[in-house]
């Protein structure tokens, strides 16, 4: 170990500033292998005495000298001042969830479809890399020529917040990545999370300082990773695994899963041991089984596996389906399961005047978490359940999320139990409460104009970030506006000012501003999100994106007859008919234009001349950041002329549009001689059909 330029090493006279350049590099190089070493490796390297040693001489070296001090540096770990808040960042490629399997005969299946997708022989077995399922929260991390820029959390998939200050407080995520040829960029994908042993040290000191503890280690991990104060982070243990990639420029993609996270370990970041690659369907149970009888020895929780194509040419092939890859499946534990009382069943309304039954408990820990609250679903349910008041049940948490009441236990029910009646009136309005012959579920017939809970679960709904994406407008806020009377429809949010945002509980003149920017923000989206935002019943995002693709504008979705709706694809005689009554009642077709009228719109829509669908039986891939249209945007152009936008790129895609840091898609692209445009040349493609009119 060299010797401290304060300890009186070296020639006995004062050092110069090349000294101090070369002894900053030294300690900042020495502190980060220590680093590596204890969170990543699991192996310290040297006495903690010395790391704070050398710790302690960095900091006061940097101090002297503030021009020494790095991004890489460690003492850039220890946190910075509050934020006012967190700020949005789009991820470049989308961070998309991953399908689920619970059972045996899921995995089977999954396989059975990659075989189809890949179309090989049923003999055939595929290479998978197989790894755990972490129970934490997903980042992404994005260096720049190997130093750390930026951080951001998963978010709704295409944007998140931009965590970066806390995420440097991780001392398992390294700075700088450990090459001397870095990549110009890249996207680490991977989950932050409490080891068990450092969740129960938290719980201690939260206990010691009378505090509110932690229910279980991810929750612990999401709201130290979600602090405004990063110095807050920083005093909390938390760890990291890399699991995914997203953007890479500057280097050659690993031709494997298990390559890349191999090529990880390399760069410094820290890889999961428990992982492999297996052939098949027998191989991934088999993995699984494995799992299963350690789960509770790891030093992390985790709530199940994660089976993925190895080769990743494969997973081109294979692409995506809705939010979700073809290529990659997680098998999920069985969920845990306790007893407990049923103390009441109450009623709940949702926004589309759904009744639901709902079991309030007795306090039960379950899966990681407290329950005090279990949905029953409908009136049929719980008959054929036979849940009563007083029962002792068995609850389980689907899925290691949702309440879930399974059962009650016979043989403790007391003759005090009393049997759950279906109130005839909504308990929020006291609307006549009506079940349809075709339907399960009972609904409040008092509509949002009548009933408040209807009308705060539509503003929640037409806010929430896949529809509108007004940011800041809560539940808590909504729920203010509503009970005070201040906002009827959507439309009235348009109408809110500074001054009456400010005067409502826990806000303020700087939080009102930001609602009122997020209002204005929002008034320019995608045909396909305002249709999605309307709340119409049976209609999600996907549907919607199909109603604004086949119609291209929202008078023709109002005018449109069952017969012209049944035309678009996806949509059968119930989503029909729940449209066509939407449309129906002139309060709806009032608030669109009351919408409209308050700024509201869609600019990615083709003037009415250029909707001749000329781009139909047209298949589109988007990859890159374009000039100046987002990848909503671009595909609304694309699908409003009849093409369509595919995730992946095959020998069928007739078009890939590349923006700036395309990656593989553009390579695959290249290699079956497709098509490539810029934003120029969609443009001009788009306009070539309008010139001929």
């Amino acid at each position: 170990m060299q010797p401290s330029l304060f300890d009186g090493g070296g020639s006995g006279n004062a050092p110069d500033a090349a000294d101090w350049r070369v002894r900053a590099a030294w300690l900042i190089a020495e502190l980060n292998r220590h680093n590596y070493a204890y969170y990543a490796l699991d192996n310290p390297s040297i006495p903690d005495a010395d790391y704070d040693r050398l710790f302690g001489e960095l900091q006061t070296l940097e101090q002297l000298h503030p021009e020494l001090n790095t991004p890489d540096s460690p003492t850039q770990r220890v946190g910075t001042a509050p934020l006012p808040q967190f700020d949005q960042i789009t991820h470049s490629i989308p961070m998309l969830s991953l399908g689920n399997g619970f059972g045996d005969a899921d995995i089977v299946e999954f396989d059975r479809r990659v075989r189809d997708g890949l179309d090989t022989h049923t003999e055939t077995e595929i290479d998978y890399a197989v790894e755990l399922k972490f129970d934490g929260l997903a980042i992404n991390l994005r260096y720049e020529d190997g130093v750390l820029v930026q951080a951001a959390t998963r978010g709704d998939g295409s944007t998140g917040e931009n965590v970066t200050s806390n995420i440097r407080t991780i001392r398992a995520i390294p700075l700088r990545l450990h090459s001397d040829n870095p990549p110009k960029v890249l996207d680490v994908r991977g989950e932050v999370l409490m080891f068990k042993a450092d969740f129960a040290r938290l719980n201690e000191r939260q206990r010691s300082a009378e505090l509110k503890e932690f229910a279980n280690p991810r929750n612990a991990a999401a709201g130290s990773l979600r602090q405004l104060d990063s110095r807050i982070t920083a005093q909390r243990t938390l760890r990291f695994f890399a699991y995914g990639i997203g953007i890479l420029d500057g280097a050659e993609m690993p031709p494997s899963h298990s390559a890349l996270l191999d090529w990880y370990k390399t760069l410094g970041l820290p890889v999961c041991k428990e992982r492999a690659v297996v052939k098949g369907a027998q191989g991934m149970l088999g993995f699984f089984g494995e799992v299963g009888t350690k789960r509770g020895k790891l030093p992390y929780e985790i709530d199940g596996v994660v089976y993925k194509v190895n080769r990743l040419q494969q997973q081109q092939m294979l692409g995506f389906v809705s939010r979700a890859p073809r290529f990659a499946l997680a098998h999920k534990f069985p969920a845990e399961e306790a007893t407990t009382q049923v103390l009441d069943i109450e009623v709940q309304v949702g926004r589309t005047g759904a009744i639901t039954p709902v079991a309030r408990l007795a306090p039960v820990f379950v899966g990681g978490a407290t329950v005090t609250n279990a949905t029953l679903h409908n009136e049929d349910e719980v008959r054929r359940k036979d849940i009563q008041i007083g029962d002792t049940v068995i609850v389980r948490r689907a899925g290691d999320v949702i309440p879930e009441v399974v059962s009650y236990v016979a043989e403790r029910r007391s003759a005090t139990a009393q049997p759950f009646v279906m109130p005839t009136l909504c308990p929020i309005c006291g609307s006549e409460i009506v079940r349809l012959e075709d339907e399960a579920i009972a609904r409040c017939s008092g509509g949002w104009v009548k009933c408040p809970a209807q009308r705060k679960g539509g503003l929640q709904h037409f806010a929430s970030r896949r529809a509108m994406d007004v940011e800041g407008l809560g539940d808590q806020l909504i729920d203010q506006l509503v009970d005070r009377g201040i906002i009827t429809t959507a439309a009235d949010l348009y109408k809110l000012g500074i001054v009456k945002l400010a005067a409502l509980d826990r806000m303020a003149d700087k939080s009102a501003q930001n609602v009122v920017a997020a209002l204005e923000k929002s008034k320019s989206t995608t045909l396909g999100r305002f249709i999605y935002a309307l709340g119409i019943r049976h209609v999600g995002e996907a549907t919607a994106k199909e109603l604004a693709s086949h119609f291209g504008d929202i008078d023709a979705v109002i005018q449109a007859s069952e017969e012209q709706l049944l035309e678009v694809a996806d949509i059968g005689p119930v989503v029909a008919k729940s449209i066509l009554a939407f449309f129906s009642d002139q309060l709806n077709v009032e608030l669109v234009e009351q919408l409209r009228a308050a700024g509201v719109y869609w600019a990615a829509n083709l003037p009415a001349e250029t909707k001749s669908k000329f781009l139909s039986g047209k298949t589109f891939v988007l990859t890159g950041t374009l000039p100046t249209l987002s990848r909503d945007e671009a595909a609304a152009l694309i699908e409003a002329a009849g093409g369509k936008v595919a995730g992946s790129v095959s020998k069928k895609t007739s078009y890939v549009v590349a923006g700036a840091e395309a990656g593989s898609k553009l390579t695959k692209a290249e290699e079956l001689n497709v098509s490539i445009l810029d934003e120029d040349g969609l443009r001009t493609l788009l306009e070539s059909d309008h010139d001929k009119n």
